[in-house]
């Protein structure tokens, strides 16, 4: 039998093996000799109780050994050439994920961003670091930029969003792309500053050898729609490029000044989302 488990140790104890499985036991009232294997699946610190514990849900063999554990991984098919193009404005936590997803559903993704990467984002960074006198680049700084304004935060993984939804998921394509597993058994996850970078960068590498796009200073000023006005064909960015496509994502992030101002002024309809936060739009004329 297989089965999950929840116990409670004291700190000094949780890594014992020893102790894990005597407390396994007892939670499943069975001899310690029948348990045959445990798998940590989550962990967090209980502080409700002295001496303060960790809460464990394990899997755990009973009268048999669990099958081996294997870490998640994403493939990506390459896309055929006929794929419809969905283009995503903004490459942040938004706007990456949807990006693979495109992926997954074989549409071909077109990210474009209007900083730069995150190698060269991090030199347009450290002026803000001289204190008053330091020029901030407009395109290229914490909020813009490749991987989004948490690129250089602490890396915490956390929403507040009642309707969690894939959760696992997110957390299981991290690791795909250089993440610690223990984010997937952490209660508070956090992968960390100093490896968020190299885990985007390989998303973006996903993105690419699929087939998909990523455009770097790509500063996205309007939407491109159709003669009626009743559909969205593409965006123009601020050179004067026109980038079509047969859907588009704004996964542009809390300092989008620009889509508020292209959709009030467009006649496009905006509504509030039932989610914590976040607006959708529609080309529905208002009536």
């Amino acid at each position: 039998m297989i089965t999950e488990v929840d116990i409670h140790l004291p700190l000094r104890q949780v890594a014992k093996e020893d102790a894990r499985r005597k407390a396994v036991a007892q939670e499943l009232q069975l001899s310690p000799k029948r348990v045959q294997g445990m798998r940590l699946l989550k962990e967090s610190i209980d502080a409700r109780r002295r001496p303060i514990c960790k809460q464990l849900r394990l899997l755990v063999g009973v009268d048999e050994p669990l099958p081996p554990a294997e870490l998640p991984v994403r493939h990506y098919t390459p896309l055929a050439d006929t794929a419809k193009r969905v283009v995503i404005v903004g490459s942040g936590p938004g706007g990456l994920f949807a990006a693979l997803r495109c992926l997954e559903l074989g549409m071909r993704p077109i990210v474009l961003e209007r900083g730069k990467d995150v190698t060269a984002r991090r030199f347009d960074l450290q002026p803000l670091h001289l204190g008053e006198f330091a020029t901030v680049n407009e395109e290229s700084n914490y909020c813009f930029g490749e991987g989004g304004a948490g690129t250089f935060s602490d890396g915490k993984l956390f929403t507040r969003a009642t309707k969690r939804g894939p959760v696992m998921e997110v957390y299981e394509t991290f690791v795909a792309h250089g993440a610690s597993p223990e984010i997937l058994t952490d209660a508070h996850p956090h992968i960390g500053s100093d490896r968020l970078p190299d885990i985007i960068k390989a998303m973006r590498r996903s993105i690419l050898q699929a087939g998909g796009e990523v455009h770097f200073e790509t500063r996205v000023c309007g939407l491109l729609r159709s003669a009626d006005g009743l559909r969205l064909l593409g965006v123009r960015s601020s050179d004067g490029r026109e980038w079509p496509g047969d859907a588009v994502i704004l996964a542009t992030g809390h300092s989008a000044e620009m889509c508020t101002a292209c959709c009030t002024t467009k006649a496009f309809c905006w509504s509030v989302r039932h989610l914590p936060w976040g607006y959708v739009s529609s080309t529905r004329r208002p009536s």
